[in-house]
């Protein structure tokens, strides 16, 4: 019984397969009609049909930064307005005088190179020192005695002023005076020479690019707090 199986497995045609498991004479081409698959019509409408996806808005750096200096001058704004609407009284009306450096200690060393207070007790050439000097100079004081000085002025940080001139209920305002103090919020002040009438002010100061030394400038009427000089 096994012999007979044997010759006829033997007796199989040499082409009966091909390498590759192919088989002559049969068709190795995939036929959609051999393999009986049915066809999926589709409708014109389907294919004009649109695609929803989902939409993202995206922010640029510019837009961000634009945003957050918005926010904060907004914030500003709102603090400057609410110290204006604060202090009110008395303040002394001043003339204007013609600008120049009238500061009596312009050679002196400033504390930058270890020099130390003046008269009024500021440190030498530092803004507060001039202005402090300006508003008793407005008084009519120009020597000791002195009206002003950082006892009953303001500190010697000028961070401090405009909140210390609150607090003494001297009247501040974001109009101008001459003679008033132009406040700024990065720690600076100076000096109201003039008050154009082109929405500008004229300003004296000292120390403003940490030079330790007198400079003039006209900057924008909103660019400041205005202290008024006290009377």
């Amino acid at each position: 019984m096994i012999v007979p199986a044997l010759v006829g497995t033997l007796a199989l045609p040499a082409y009966a397969f091909l390498p590759g498991g192919h088989v002559p004479g049969v068709q190795t081409t995939f036929s959609l009609s051999v393999a009986e698959a049915q066809d999926v019509t589709v409708s014109g409408s389907a294919t004009g049909a649109s695609i929803s996806a989902d939409g993202f808005a995206v922010t640029t750096k510019a837009e961000i930064d634009a945003a957050a200096a918005e926010a904060a001058a907004a914030e500003q704004a709102a603090w400057e307005a609410e110290l204006a609407s604060r202090g009110s009284g008395e303040y002394a009306k001043v003339t204007q005088q013609a600008e120049g450096d009238d500061y009596p200690w312009w050679y002196e060393t400033p504390d930058d190179y270890g020099g130390g207070l003046s008269p009024l007790r500021y440190y030498y050439r530092e803004c507060v020192d001039f202005v402090a000097w300006r508003l008793n100079r407005d008084a009519g004081v120009t020597s000791a005695p002195w009206k002003w000085d950082w006892s009953n002025l303001a500190s010697g940080s000028a961070w401090m002023w405009a909140d210390e001139w609150q607090s003494k209920g001297w009247p501040t305002s974001s109009e101008p005076v001459v003679g008033a103090v132009a406040w700024f919020p990065y720690n600076h002040v100076a000096y109201v020479q003039s008050v154009n009438g082109d929405g500008t002010v004229t300003i004296e100061e000292y120390n403003q690019n940490s030079d330790h030394s007198y400079h003039v400038r006209t900057i924008p009427v909103g660019d400041a707090l205005y202290l008024y000089p006290p009377a």
